[in-house]
């Protein structure tokens, strides 16, 4: 993997664990309240869209860190799962109806998994 590659690796997998605590925060302080109401096109959507196109460049260029540099305690499914939750969390983080031990455990799974591909890419 190329030195560039690398880079821009870091750079997405930063993004993503920012969109991850953005979600956090947005169904802790927001969703989370009784008289919440959020506007799908307005708020919704502009954020799943922006995760997803992040998502969707970081997930190639992850499994193929993950194949190559052969990473301590990051394999491929783990690169998957990642993309799935972090792809459903950036939705259900605007939903009432989200349990949210469930939704916080999930925040926390993408993030050690971020935290670990980021701790282990070059400076």
């Amino acid at each position: 993997m190329e030195q560039n590659q690398q880079l821009r690796l870091k750079e997405l997998t930063n993004e993503l664990r920012r969109y991850n605590e953005l979600a956090r925060q947005q169904f802790v302080e927001d969703t989370c309240k009784t008289d919440y109401q959020v506007n799908f096109y307005e708020r919704v959507k502009p954020f799943a869209d922006a995760v997803l196109a992040l998502a969707d460049e970081w997930r190639p260029l992850a499994m193929q860190w993950v194949i190559e540099m052969k990473p301590t305690y990051v394999y491929g499914i783990q690169i998957k799962d990642t993309y799935e939750n972090i792809t459903i969390s950036s939705v259900q983080a605007f939903q009432t109806d989200t349990k949210k031990k469930r939704f916080l455990e999930m925040i926390k799974s993408i993030d050690y998994v971020l935290a670990t591909i980021e701790q282990q890419l070059p400076k």
